[in-house]
């Protein structure tokens, strides 16, 4: 089993990725503690009253900036829990990371190979205080084998040593023998990563130093394209010679990457595999000040992204790669607030704002008092208040609500983020 633990600011974010999945119907709401509760006793699908289960330890926190948690306990993909399991292995997780007397709601995800978990909840007491998380990694281990055991399942190290073996790594043409590094790294790619397009292949090899480029040309009357690659640096210029895919093998030209690319596309559709990044890559919009930072929160997630630029410098592409599940998902195929015209907006944005007024002002006033600037407010909105899902106005219209009787309860003290 693998635990991933991230901790944010916007609890309506974490909540809203989970309840957009139960309303596909890829995802279901297992069980809860501490929550407001339906005649069944099971925590209500009422996104208000989720919410509402958390207000009084968000009101009372005192000066930690990313209270809420959002963890996913991911099985693997050979250990078939039930329902009922899946709920102890949930409590009893949260009880040895030492949440086990907090709110929380724990969902029920099916929408990739392998059934998991995704627990919301919140690292501040009654009384507002900071719930330790000191070694939380060293600590989640320890839980993690120890729940292993109790329950049969796997051993979460030998999967994390097999992602560390399949660890790609950048092409390095002072290393020698460039050939046989770029076949190594193709090998790695087709092997370990999901993509739909060439486009998404190619911004996920440039990431490792490699340029994957299609040609087309005439062979004894008949038109073909095939595919070269080469070596890069660091800057995506490139500095070796080009190699015909047919150096490699066939799996890696044009009509083998066409019948994986059509593979995966259905797998998709079918609702085999999602995008899982959603809030990770909005609560970095809402909180960088530039791309270079952006890059960087999203670096420390292990979420990879590439910008594709005109001459002009306009951005027409943006991809993502989400390294921990080996996914690759162009920004619009996201979702809308994910698309390449929302950054070009949001890196403008950060660019006319005067450098004192990027530090000092909160996000949501910053936003509110450049609004004018925007040619299209209501998407960059959307991203920098962390609704990376589509939940309609209805709901938009709670989280304000939200928003307000929160800020309403405040204590005239100054108090940092909230985590709304």
């Amino acid at each position: 089993m693998v635990a991933k633990i991230s901790h944010g600011a916007s609890l309506y974010g974490a909540l809203a990725y989970n309840y957009e999945k139960v309303a596909k119907g890829t995802a279901a709401i297992l069980s809860g503690n501490r929550m407001i509760t339906d005649r069944l006793g099971q925590p209500s699908r009422d996104m208000r009253l989720t919410l509402l289960s958390f207000e009084d330890y968000l009101l009372a926190n005192r000066n930690t900036e990313k209270p809420v948690l959002h963890i996913a306990l991911s099985p693997a993909p050979e250990d078939r829990l039930t329902d009922t399991q899946l709920e102890e292995l949930a409590a009893r997780y949260m009880e040895k990371m030492g949440y086990g007397n907090q709110p929380y709601i724990v969902y029920k995800h099916g929408d990739t190979h392998n059934t998991h978990i995704h627990i919301v909840s919140v690292c501040v007491d009654e009384n507002g205080r900071k719930i330790s998380d000191s070694y939380e990694h060293r600590r989640s281990m320890t839980a993690c084998r120890k729940l292993e055991a109790d329950f049969g399942l796997r051993n979460g190290n030998d999967m994390e040593e097999r992602n560390l073996k399949a660890e790609l790594k950048k092409v390095d043409v002072t290393g020698g023998d460039v050939r046989h590094q770029v076949g190594n790294t193709l090998k790695a790619v087709l092997e370990s990563y999901r993509f739909q397009t060439f486009g998404e292949y190619s911004a996920l090899l440039s990431t490792l130093n490699i340029e994957a480029r299609q040609v087309k040309g005439e062979y004894k009357g008949e038109p073909y394209t095939g595919i070269i690659y080469s070596a890069t640096d660091d800057k995506g210029k490139v500095v070796s010679p080009p190699f015909k895919s047919s150096r490699f093998g066939k799996r890696f030209g044009r009509e083998w990457l066409e019948k994986r690319m059509l593979s995966h596309a259905k797998d998709f559709k079918e609702g085999k595999w999602t995008p899982a990044i959603q809030p990770q890559v909005a609560d970095a919009m809402h909180h960088a000040r530039s791309r270079d930072e952006l890059v960087r929160m999203l670096g420390k997630e292990r979420i990879g992204v590439v910008f594709r630029e005109n001459r002009e410098g306009r951005i027409y592409g943006v991809t993502f790669i989400d390294h921990d599940r080996r996914e690759v998902f162009n920004g619009s195929r996201m979702g809308k607030e994910f698309s390449a015209n929302v950054f070009n907006e949001l890196f403008h944005r950060w660019e006319d704002l005067p450098e004192k007024e990027r530090r000092e002002h909160a996000d949501r006033e910053l936003w509110q008092n450049h609004r004018h600037k925007t040619k299209n407010p209501s998407a960059l909105e959307q991203a920098a208040d962390i609704l990376s899902i589509e939940t309609g106005q209805a709901v938009d219209y709670e989280e304000e609500a939200f928003r307000r009787r929160m800020k309403r309860k405040k204590k005239p003290a100054k108090r940092k983020s909230r985590g709304i």
